[in-house]
C-alpha cells in the first residue's frame, strides 16, 4: 500500500523541512477560493497549510507522517496570534534580528508542553538561523552557501544575482559571470543524488527517480536566474544569502498576516499518511499534495490517488508537483477527473520555488 512505502524506508524523527519549498501563492491560485469548504494539505513545516486559510475554508486538515513536522506547525500556530508581522518574520529567519531569543521565549510559553520541549532543544540553532533554518534541508543549503559557494564566487557576485536587470541582462550575467567551470563542478557534485540524499532529502525519496539530479537542478536554477526575476524570489534569496529578500513566501506576506491569525482555529493536525485522514462525510474540496506521489511506486501512486478522488467533492482540485519522477493522473481516471493544464501551465511558469519539473492541477468532474 502507498501509505507504508515511504514510511518504511525514510526517517521521520527530526525536522526535515523547517520551511516550505513550494510556492504557496501558486498553490492557492491553483485551488482557488473555497469559502466554507474543507481542504487537506501535506503538513511539512505548515507554511502552505497556513496559506490555504487565505482561501477562507471552514477547515484545513494538515497531515504528516512526521511528528517533528507537526511540532513545526504547532509552533507556528502558537506564534502567529502573539507576534506582529515584523516579529514573526524575524523569528522565522526571513530577516536579521537581535531579539530572536526573546521572541522565541514568548512563543515557547504559548506552546503546549510537548511542543515547547521539542523546540527548546532547538534553541541554539533558532537563535542563529531562525525557526525556518533548522531543518535538514536548510542545513544542506547552509553548507552549500557558507562552505562551498565561496570557492566559486565572491560575496559581491552572489549579491549581484539580485540586481535589477532585464531578462536579456540576466541571461548575460548567468552566462558570462556566473556559469564558470567551478560552478558547473559544484552543481555536479553537491546536487548529485548521493549528496542530496545524504545531506538534504532522505535517500529513499529518490527510489523512483531516473536521470541526473544535478542536470535537472542546473536547468531549474538557470530558469530562476533568467526567466523569473530573482529579486522577487524568496527561495533563491534563502539559498544564496540565508534569508528571504524583499519578497516573502505567501503566508508571510504582510497583507496575509492578520487574515491567517484570525483563522488559526480552522486548522486540524493529523499524524499519519494523507490517505488515512478521517475525511469528513461532507467531502474534501481541495488538496495540497506537495510531491508525495514521487515517493511512491506506480501502483502505490494509483492506489493513493484513487483514495483521494473517492473522498473528493465535484470540483475539488488535486494540486501536486513532480521533481524528477513523472507522476500525473493515472490511466483510468479520465471519466471522473479533468487535467486542468489551462490552470497549471501559467502557474508553473511563475512558480518561484524552482526545483520542480512539473506542476499538476487535476479537477474532479
Amino acid at each position: 500500500m502507498s501509505r507504508t512505502e515511504i514510511a518504511g524506508k525514510a526517517s521521520f524523527d527530526a525536522i526535515r523541512y523547517a520551511q516550505l519549498w513550494e510556492d504557496g501563492a501558486v498553490l492557492c491560485d491553483a485551488i482557488g477560493p473555497r469559502p466554507g469548504g474543507t481542504l487537506v494539505s501535506i503538513g511539512s513545516a505548515g507554511d502552505n497549510a497556513l496559506s490555504l486559510l487565505t482561501l477562507d475554508p471552514a477547515r484545513v486538515i494538515a497531515a504528516d507522517l512526521s511528528a517533528a513536522q507537526l511540532y513545526a506547525i504547532r509552533f507556528r500556530l502558537a506564534a502567529w496570534p502573539i507576534l506582529t508581522h515584523g516579529e514573526l518574520i524575524e523569528l522565522m529567519g526571513s530577516r536579521d534580528s537581535e531579539r530572536r531569543g526573546a521572541l522565541f521565549d514568548r512563543v515557547l510559553k504559548a506552546c503546549d508542553s510537548n511542543t515547547a520541549d521539542f523546540w527548546a532543544a532547538q534553541r541554539e540553532a533558532v537563535l542563529l538561523y531562525g525557526v525556518g533554518g533548522v531543518g535538514k534541508f536548510e542545513r544542506y543549503f547552509r553548507l552549500f552557501r557558507t562552505r562551498l559557494l565561496p570557492w566559486v564566487h565572491s560575496r559581491q557576485t552572489v549579491r549581484n544575482i539580485f540586481a535589477e536587470r532585464s531578462e536579456a541582462e540576466r541571461r548575460e550575467f548567468l552566462e558570462r559571470r556566473w556559469n564558470n567551470w567551478r560552478w558547473r563542478l559544484l552543481l555536479r557534485l553537491f546536487f548529485s543524488r548521493r549528496a542530496m540524499g545524504a545531506l538534504g532529502r532522505d535517500p529513499a525519496f529518490f527510489d523512483h527517480v531516473d536521470g541526473s539530479v544535478s542536470d535537472h537542478v542546473a536547468r531549474k536554477i538557470a530558469h530562476s536566474f533568467v526567466v523569473n526575476d530573482p529579486r522577487r524570489n524568496p527561495y533563491l534569496h534563502w539559498i544564496m544569502l540565508g534569508r528571504h529578500g524583499d519578497a516573502l513566501p505567501h503566508c508571510y506576506e504582510p497583507e496575509n498576516h492578520a487574515f491567517i491569525a484570525r483563522r488559526l482555529d480552522r486548522i486540524d493536525l493529523f499524524h499519519g499518511a494523507i490517505e488515512d485522514v478521517p475525511f469528513p462525510e461532507t467531502g474534501v474540496d481541495g488538496w495540497n499534495l506537495s510531491d508525495i506521489f514521487e515517493y511512491m511506486s506506480p501502483s502505490g501512486h494509483e492506489a493513493c490517488y484513487a483514495a483521494l478522488v473517492a473522498a473528493s467533492n465535484p470540483g475539488a482540485r488535486l494540486v501536486y508537483w513532480n521533481m524528477m519522477a513523472p507522476r500525473a493522473m493515472p490511466d483510468g481516471f479520465a471519466d471522473c477527473m479533468h487535467r486542468r493544464t489551462d490552470i497549471a501551465a501559467p502557474l508553473a511558469a511563475r512558480d518561484r520555488a524552482f526545483f520542480y519539473s512539473a506542476f499538476h492541477v487535476d479537477e474532479v468532474r
